[in-house]
């Protein structure tokens, strides 16, 4: 999912990437920006490095997630960890007006810190008596969910959420029909509710949300409500990139 297909459609979400890969020899993601969004990375399995222009430096376990409002400009950047392969999930988030262009923020939380319900582990929002650490930036859950073969699941979106979708890790459900790992599902706006059935064993992502109400304005790792928030924040962006150059942490 990217911004400029189903991203415009299920904003606030705008992006997805599902990593599954072995730990190369060497590499990583190198520092790069954003604006006008935030970023969770969950990771399922395997750890990685990172770093950020907010000062924090570390590893994210599995189990744990990296939160990262880039509001009005942030850097980040990564590596591999120790593990032999890395699986998870990135998602872009885009912020509301009042966020936008506010001051980053970033968290990592371990495993420990992650809410659970049941099948569930809560890493935005809300499920059953489970709330998640890290306050949401709009109405939105974004929650991952293991599954049995054979178990069945279902998800009732909060009022007013009317954007929902899912996206398989590992394993495959029979419902929503011939989901398998790699695939995203996207559902048409309603506030129904969903039902999972797990084929095999399965792990899988699920975001709902009330809609966010702005067109997306769209730079490289930019995404605002409007061209001069764009503008502003891509400013702010290379700011900061002379002031990594002056460090020598940027080339």
């Amino acid at each position: 999912m990217s911004p400029s297909d189903l991203g415009e459609l299920l904003r606030p979400f705008v992006f997805l990437d599902h990593f599954d890969t072995p730990r190369p020899a060497a590499g990583g993601f190198g520092l790069h920006p954003h604006s006008g969004i935030a970023t969770v990375t969950w990771i399922m399995e395997g750890n990685v490095a990172y770093e950020d222009t907010t000062g924090e430096r570390g590893m994210v376990p599995e189990g744990g997630l990296e939160w990262m409002r880039a509001g009005g400009g942030v850097w980040h950047g990564g590596s591999f960890g120790d593990a032999p392969r890395v699986r998870g999930f990135q998602l872009w988030i885009a912020l509301p007006p009042e966020l936008e262009l506010g001051p980053a923020q970033s968290v990592y939380l371990g495993p420990d810190s992650i809410r659970h319900d049941g099948p569930v582990s809560v890493l935005l929002g809300a499920h059953g008596q489970a709330t998640g650490e890290i306050p949401a930036p709009s109405p939105l859950n974004y929650l991952s969910v293991s599954l049995k073969a054979g178990e069945q699941w279902t998800y009732s979106p909060p009022a007013g959420h009317t954007v929902a979708w899912t996206a398989v890790s590992r394993g495959s459900l029979d419902s929503p029909e011939g989901l398998q790992a790699g695939e995203l599902a996207a559902f048409a706006e309603s506030n129904e509710p969903i039902a999972f059935h797990a084929r095999t064993d399965a792990e899988f992502v699920l975001g709902s949300a009330v809609k966010h109400p702005h067109d997306l304005a769209l730079g490289y790792y930019s995404v605002h409500t409007n061209a001069d928030a764009l503008r502003e924040g891509e400013s702010r962006i290379q700011q900061i990139a002379r002031r990594l150059r002056t460090e020598g942490r940027l080339v």
